[in-house]
C-alpha cells in the first residue's frame, strides 16, 4: 500500500512539473499582436502609494506596447489592496505620469482577482465593441488570463510578459497549475 501511495504521489509531482513547464513555455514564448486594448491585471501597491516592482514592470511593458502603436487603449484592473490603495487608480496615476493621455486609460477598481478582471474587461469590450486584447502580466499568469478572457467572449487574446523576475515566481508558477485547471474545468 505504501509503495502504491509513493507511486501515486510521484506521478502527481511529475504531472505538476509538466503542467508548470507547459504554462511557463506558453507564457515565455507568446507574442503580442495588434489589438483593441491592453489588459493589465493589478498587483501590490505599497503602503506609501508607490507601485511594487512587479506591478511597475507590467505597466512599463504596457507603456512600451502602447508607444509602439500596438493598441490605442489600456485597461488597468485591480481591487482595493490590503495597503489601502485602489490598484487601478494607482496604475492610472503611473501611466498618466509617464505621458499616457487619461482618455486612453480605462480604470477598473473592481478587479479583485483574475476572474473579475476578465469579466469586467469583457463587459467593457461588449459595450465598446472591442474584439481583441493583449494581456500584460508575468509570464506564468498569461495563459490563465488569456483563457479566462476567451471564456468571457473576447475572441482574440494575445499576451506579453513583463520583464521582471524574482524567486517567488517559482512558487507562483506552481500555484498557477491548479488555478489554470480550475479555470479550464469550471
Amino acid at each position: 500500500m505504501r509503495r502504491l501511495l509513493t507511486r501515486i504521489l510521484g506521478g502527481l509531482l511529475v504531472l505538476l512539473l509538466l503542467a508548470a513547464g507547459g504554462i511557463a513555455c506558453s507564457g515565455l514564448t507568446v507574442r503580442p499582436k495588434p489589438a483593441d486594448c491592453l489588459v493589465v491585471p493589478g498587483n501590490t501597491v505599497n503602503p506609501d502609494g508607490s507601485l511594487s516592482p512587479r506591478l511597475r514592470a507590467r505597466l512599463d511593458e504596457a507603456l512600451r506596447l502602447y508607444r509602439t502603436g500596438l493598441s490605442p487603449l489600456i485597461f488597468v484592473s485591480g481591487g482595493l489592496g490590503r495597503e489601502g490603495h485602489y490598484e487601478g487608480t494607482a496604475m492610472q496615476r503611473y501611466l498618466v505620469g509617464q505621458g499616457i493621455p487619461a482618455h486612453a486609460i480605462v480604470v477598473d477598481n473592481a478587479g479583485n482577482n483574475t476572474e473579475a478582471t476578465a469579466r469586467n474587461f469583457a463587459r467593457l469590450a461588449r459595450a465598446r465593441h472591442l474584439k481583441s486584447a493583449v494581456v500584460v502580466s508575468q509570464f506564468f499568469h498569461l495563459p490563465r488570463t488569456q483563457l479566462l478572457l476567451r471564456q468571457q467572449g473576447v475572441s482574440t487574446v494575445s499576451a506579453s510578459a513583463a520583464r521582471y523576475w524574482e524567486l517567488r515566481d517559482v512558487y507562483a508558477l506552481l500555484r498557477e497549475v491548479p488555478a489554470y485547471a480550475k479555470a479550464w474545468l469550471f
